[in-house]
Protein backbone atom coordinates (compact mmCIF):
# COMPACT_ATOMS: atom_id res chain seq x y z
CA UNK A 1 0.00 0.00 0.00
CA UNK A 2 1.71 3.11 -1.25
CA UNK A 3 0.94 6.79 0.57
CA UNK A 4 2.01 9.93 -1.01
CA UNK A 5 2.36 12.62 1.54
CA UNK A 6 2.87 16.30 -0.26
CA UNK A 7 2.50 19.46 1.23
CA UNK A 8 1.04 22.84 -0.53
CA UNK A 9 3.07 25.94 0.86
CA UNK A 10 4.16 24.24 3.71
CA UNK A 11 7.34 21.63 4.41
CA UNK A 12 6.50 18.27 5.15
CA UNK A 13 8.94 17.13 8.35
CA UNK A 14 10.00 13.40 9.39
CA UNK A 15 7.55 13.40 12.20
CA UNK A 16 4.39 14.88 10.09
CA UNK A 17 5.16 11.83 7.77
CA UNK A 18 5.74 9.38 10.47
CA UNK A 19 2.27 10.62 11.71
CA UNK A 20 0.46 10.14 8.42
CA UNK A 21 1.66 6.82 8.14
CA UNK A 22 0.45 5.69 11.29
CA UNK A 23 -2.51 7.05 11.34
CA UNK A 24 -3.50 7.07 8.15
CA UNK A 25 -2.07 3.34 7.36
CA UNK A 26 -4.31 2.11 10.03
CA UNK A 27 -7.28 3.59 8.57
CA UNK A 28 -6.01 2.21 5.33
CA UNK A 29 -5.82 -1.32 6.88
CA UNK A 30 -9.46 -1.40 7.11
CA UNK A 31 -9.87 -1.94 3.73
CA UNK A 32 -6.32 -3.66 2.83
CA UNK A 33 -6.47 -4.89 -1.01
CA UNK A 34 -4.17 -4.34 -4.08
CA UNK A 35 -3.63 -1.91 -5.72
CA UNK A 36 -4.79 0.86 -3.24
CA UNK A 37 -2.70 3.86 -3.10
CA UNK A 38 -3.50 7.10 -0.81
CA UNK A 39 -2.29 10.55 -1.89
CA UNK A 40 -2.22 13.18 1.07
CA UNK A 41 -2.26 16.86 1.19
CA UNK A 42 -0.91 19.14 3.78
CA UNK A 43 -1.74 22.79 3.86
CA UNK A 44 -2.59 25.96 5.96
CA UNK A 45 -5.23 28.29 5.22
CA UNK A 46 -3.71 31.78 5.93
CA UNK A 47 -7.07 33.04 7.38
CA UNK A 48 -5.95 34.48 10.68
CA UNK A 49 -9.99 34.85 11.91
CA UNK A 50 -10.24 30.58 11.18
CA UNK A 51 -9.34 28.64 14.36
CA UNK A 52 -8.66 25.85 12.10
CA UNK A 53 -6.24 26.48 9.32
CA UNK A 54 -4.75 23.17 9.01
CA UNK A 55 -5.86 21.01 6.47
CA UNK A 56 -5.45 17.44 5.37
CA UNK A 57 -6.95 16.20 2.34
CA UNK A 58 -6.73 12.86 1.36
CA UNK A 59 -7.33 10.72 -1.82
CA UNK A 60 -8.12 7.07 -1.52
CA UNK A 61 -8.02 5.17 -5.06
CA UNK A 62 -9.05 1.26 -4.75
CA UNK A 63 -10.87 -1.00 -7.14
CA UNK A 64 -10.94 1.96 -10.07
CA UNK A 65 -13.14 3.90 -7.30
CA UNK A 66 -11.91 7.14 -5.51
CA UNK A 67 -12.67 8.21 -1.77
CA UNK A 68 -12.29 11.77 -0.81
CA UNK A 69 -11.73 13.16 2.23
CA UNK A 70 -10.88 16.69 3.92
CA UNK A 71 -10.94 17.54 7.40
CA UNK A 72 -9.53 20.77 9.27
CA UNK A 73 -8.22 20.79 12.36
CA UNK A 74 -6.60 23.43 15.26
CA UNK A 75 -2.66 22.31 14.23
CA UNK A 76 -1.74 19.27 11.19
CA UNK A 77 -1.88 16.57 13.84
CA UNK A 78 -5.51 17.06 14.89
CA UNK A 79 -6.35 17.09 11.34
CA UNK A 80 -3.77 14.34 10.27
CA UNK A 81 -6.50 12.42 13.34
CA UNK A 82 -9.72 13.83 12.11
CA UNK A 83 -8.78 12.67 8.33
CA UNK A 84 -7.68 9.28 9.68
CA UNK A 85 -11.18 8.96 11.53
CA UNK A 86 -13.11 9.98 8.22
CA UNK A 87 -11.24 7.93 5.75
CA UNK A 88 -12.17 4.51 8.23
CA UNK A 89 -15.45 5.16 8.47
CA UNK A 90 -15.54 5.78 4.47
CA UNK A 91 -13.71 2.82 3.60
CA UNK A 92 -15.90 0.65 5.64
CA UNK A 93 -19.04 1.97 3.56
CA UNK A 94 -17.54 1.34 0.50
CA UNK A 95 -16.62 -2.48 1.72
CA UNK A 96 -20.49 -3.05 2.84
CA UNK A 97 -22.07 -1.30 0.09
CA UNK A 98 -19.38 -2.11 -2.91
CA UNK A 99 -17.00 -5.31 -1.96
CA UNK A 100 -19.69 -7.38 -0.27
CA UNK A 101 -22.68 -6.40 -2.12
CA UNK A 102 -20.80 -7.69 -5.43
CA UNK A 103 -19.26 -10.87 -2.98
CA UNK A 104 -23.26 -11.54 -2.33
CA UNK A 105 -24.24 -10.97 -6.18
CA UNK A 106 -27.16 -8.73 -4.71
CA UNK A 107 -29.23 -7.48 -7.94
CA UNK A 108 -29.67 -3.36 -8.88
CA UNK A 109 -31.87 -1.13 -6.66
CA UNK A 110 -34.69 0.07 -7.80
CA UNK A 111 -34.60 2.99 -9.29
CA UNK A 112 -37.54 5.76 -8.90
CA UNK A 113 -39.17 6.86 -12.17
CA UNK A 114 -37.61 8.89 -14.61
CA UNK A 115 -39.19 12.46 -14.65
CA UNK A 116 -38.81 13.80 -18.33
CA UNK A 117 -37.04 17.14 -18.72
CA UNK A 118 -37.90 19.44 -21.57
CA UNK A 119 -34.70 21.21 -21.35
CA UNK A 120 -31.89 20.95 -19.72
CA UNK A 121 -31.60 24.86 -19.29
CA UNK A 122 -34.78 24.33 -17.14
CA UNK A 123 -32.17 22.27 -14.35
CA UNK A 124 -29.82 24.96 -14.12
CA UNK A 125 -30.00 27.85 -12.25
CA UNK A 126 -30.45 31.53 -13.48
CA UNK A 127 -26.81 33.11 -14.64
CA UNK A 128 -25.77 36.33 -12.76
CA UNK A 129 -23.43 38.64 -15.13
CA UNK A 130 -20.56 37.78 -12.92
CA UNK A 131 -20.95 33.91 -13.62
CA UNK A 132 -17.51 32.91 -14.91
CA UNK A 133 -16.20 29.20 -16.11
CA UNK A 134 -13.70 29.06 -13.22
CA UNK A 135 -11.76 25.15 -13.66
CA UNK A 136 -12.67 22.56 -16.51
CA UNK A 137 -12.23 19.09 -15.04
CA UNK A 138 -11.94 15.97 -17.30
CA UNK A 139 -13.39 12.87 -16.50
CA UNK A 140 -12.52 9.74 -17.73
CA UNK A 141 -15.72 7.92 -18.61
CA UNK A 142 -15.96 4.48 -16.16
CA UNK A 143 -18.72 1.86 -17.36
CA UNK A 144 -20.75 1.23 -14.09
CA UNK A 145 -24.64 0.41 -13.07
CA UNK A 146 -26.68 3.09 -11.82
CA UNK A 147 -26.18 1.51 -8.10
CA UNK A 148 -22.51 1.91 -8.66
CA UNK A 149 -22.90 5.46 -9.85
CA UNK A 150 -25.16 6.50 -6.76
CA UNK A 151 -21.83 4.73 -4.40
CA UNK A 152 -19.23 6.63 -5.95
CA UNK A 153 -21.20 10.16 -5.70
CA UNK A 154 -21.84 9.46 -1.60
CA UNK A 155 -17.85 8.35 -1.84
CA UNK A 156 -16.38 11.21 -3.13
CA UNK A 157 -18.91 14.03 -1.91
CA UNK A 158 -20.40 15.13 -4.47
CA UNK A 159 -23.84 16.44 -5.64
CA UNK A 160 -23.74 14.69 -9.20
CA UNK A 161 -21.84 11.97 -11.10
CA UNK A 162 -20.66 11.86 -14.83
CA UNK A 163 -20.38 8.27 -15.66
CA UNK A 164 -21.35 5.65 -18.90
CA UNK A 165 -24.14 3.33 -18.48
CA UNK A 166 -22.74 0.01 -18.62
CA UNK A 167 -26.04 -1.38 -20.02
CA UNK A 168 -26.76 1.65 -22.78
CA UNK A 169 -23.06 2.90 -23.40
CA UNK A 170 -24.58 6.22 -23.15
CA UNK A 171 -23.24 8.86 -20.70
CA UNK A 172 -25.51 9.88 -17.58
CA UNK A 173 -25.59 11.91 -14.73
CA UNK A 174 -26.54 11.19 -11.31
CA UNK A 175 -27.17 14.14 -8.89
CA UNK A 176 -28.97 14.88 -5.18
CA UNK A 177 -32.37 15.95 -6.07
CA UNK A 178 -32.50 19.06 -2.74
CA UNK A 179 -35.80 17.43 -1.60
CA UNK A 180 -34.40 14.21 -0.73
CA UNK A 181 -33.48 11.48 -2.76
CA UNK A 182 -31.47 10.85 -5.85
CA UNK A 183 -32.35 11.66 -10.04
CA UNK A 184 -30.88 10.14 -13.00
CA UNK A 185 -30.11 11.93 -16.06
CA UNK A 186 -30.18 10.40 -19.07
CA UNK A 187 -29.83 11.20 -23.16
CA UNK A 188 -33.72 10.68 -25.26
CA UNK A 189 -32.13 8.55 -28.01
CA UNK A 190 -34.73 8.31 -31.01
CA UNK A 191 -35.14 5.63 -33.13
CA UNK A 192 -34.85 5.86 -36.71
CA UNK A 193 -38.54 4.94 -38.15
CA UNK A 194 -40.73 6.41 -35.54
Amino acid sequence: MEIKVSGRKTTVTDALRAHVDEKIGEALKVFDIEPMTADVVLRYEKNPSNPNPAIVEVTVRARGSVIRVAEHGADMYAAIDLAAEKVTRQLRKFKTRVVDNRQQGLSAAEVAPVEPVADLADLLLPEDEDDQLVRVKEVELTPMTDEEALVQTDLIGHDFYVFENSVTGLVNVVYHRKNGGYGIIKPKIEVEGE
